[in-house]
């Protein structure tokens, strides 16, 4: 379909339906909350709704409904209604949550059958670098058919994917009166204790260049595909110990990105994978699955190209898997610390901004309840991301309706490196058409 249009309608500001108490209006940053990139991290789900389409009161009691709920939730999730304080603290002060409401020229279905991956944005209040001191905004979007999209974006100086996740389905239960809601723990300060981070911008790797946004499904069938592709067969193991999904597709995707890249050709340019790793149940003792904030770091590696050369696909994952398993207790102990960390980040960001490396970095939202949120009407029919300012980023989110076990990955890069993605045969042999 063509170009849709997406026309805000109101523009409100919703508040916690009580006031947050004096002794929780200042929540100091943690050091990971610290060094994120001042971005937000949009969701966006989509909602059939039953029945009169033309039903402007059930359409108004849906706004009014949705509203008092989210004002509802921000009791429990006080700092979302906050700002964001020279990126040390958040004034809990009630100051509210931008909440937009949007009309959409088209029916949801005609969207949802051939979503365009550059055309979501419109569905989310703010660019995704104008983040300023909000924390958290929201737009409802309602199409023609009175199905709708639920647009939100949180700011990844508070929050990570998890924590996001963990909210929406907080407000949702709220909605549906749900007894059991959510009940999100902050104060990850007290664990990652905030420095000074003088001489490191956390702005470095948020670009200015154009940035294309693409979505490719792999079903179940190509996932497997993939994950025998990668088994280990260099060892003694009846069966060859396979790589997960998310191992596999990351391997996959790195190395096709390197090969129509050129970059084996390029001695000079380091090329890196970086895979984002919740370290939640990696703490000693492992953290509650609701406590919330930035608390995941990067298993960083430099794949051999010389594997990558002669095919040997299971070296690649195998490299991976010992990144991810390396962030352990040991690890946290000397994060919690911050300074040999932030050493660490200065020196990367120094090597990148002078073009010596090359990065890609993967995030999985794969087995995160996004499709649970169900806000009184049943369940998203998809639940779709947005384009990021990033170059060379991959999130992997499972796929809904038609494609159901299959993996979406949705990639960020730049405009050239993406024709170069989508004119890959080798790569699009593994990709479902959409």
């Amino acid at each position: 379909m063509g170009d849709i249009k997406v026309e805000v309608i109101s523009r409100d500001t919703i508040k916690p339906s009580s006031p947050t108490p004096t002794h929780l209006r200042h929540l100091q940053l943690s050091f990971l909350d610290q060094i994120l990139t001042p971005t937000f991290i949009p969701i966006i789900l989509f909602y059939p709704v039953d029945g009169d389409a033309e039903a402007d009161h059930d359409k108004i009691q849906r706004s009014i409904w949705l509203k008092k709920t989210l004002s509802e939730t921000l009791i429990r999730f006080y700092p979302l209604a906050g700002r964001v304080k020279d990126n040390i603290s958040i004034d809990c002060s009630d100051q509210g949550v931008p909440y937009l409401e949007a009309q959409v020229n088209c029916q949801l279905s005609d969207f949802t059958c051939h979503p365009d991956s550059m055309e979501l944005n419109k569905f989310i209040p703010f660019a995704m670098d104008d983040v300023v001191d909000i924390v958290l905004a929201i737009q409802v979007n309602t199409f023609k058919c009175g199905g709708i999209a639920i647009g939100v974006c949180i700011s990844h100086k508070v929050a990570d994917a998890w924590s996001m996740i963990m909210f929406v389905n907080g407000w949702a239960a709220v909605a549906r009166r749900d007894t059991d809601a959510v009940c999100p723990q902050f104060g990850l300060a007290r664990l990652f204790p905030p420095i000074n981070l003088s001489g490191f911008d956390p702005s470095t790797g948020i670009t200015k260049e154009k940035i294309m946004t693409k979505r490719f499904i792999f079903s179940s069938s190509s996932v497997a595909s993939l994950r025998e592709k990668y088994a280990d067969h260099s060892t003694a193991e009846d069966p060859p110990r396979r790589p997960t999904r998310i191992e596999a597709l990351s391997a996959f995707i790195w190395s096709r990105f390197v090969a129509v890249s050129h970059g084996m050709a390029d001695t000079e340019r380091v090329c890196t994978m970086l895979h984002a790793v919740n370290i939640r149940p990696r703490m000693d003792p492992p953290l509650p699955e609701n406590y919330f904030g930035n608390i995941f770091r990067f298993a960083a590696i430099t794949p051999s190209m010389e594997n990558v050369k002669e095919g040997k696909c299971h070296a690649l994952a195998k490299q991976m898997r010992e990144a991810i398993e390396k962030i352990d207790g040991d690890y946290i102990k000397k994060l919690r610390e911050g300074i040999q960390h932030l050493n660490f980040l200065k020196e990367r960001a120094e090597k990148f901004t002078k073009g010596e490396i090359d990065s890609f970095r993967f995030t999985s939202f794969c087995r995160f309840p996004v499709y649970e949120a169900d806000f009184g009407w049943g369940k998203p029919i998809w639940v779709g991301s947005a384009s990021l300012p990033f170059k060379n980023l991959v999130i992997f989110m499972d796929s809904g309706g038609s494609n159901e076990g299959g993996i979406e990955a949705w990639i960020n890069s730049v405009e050239e490196d993406m024709a170069k993605f989508q004119g890959d045969d080798e790569f699009l042999s593994f990709v479902s058409p959409t």
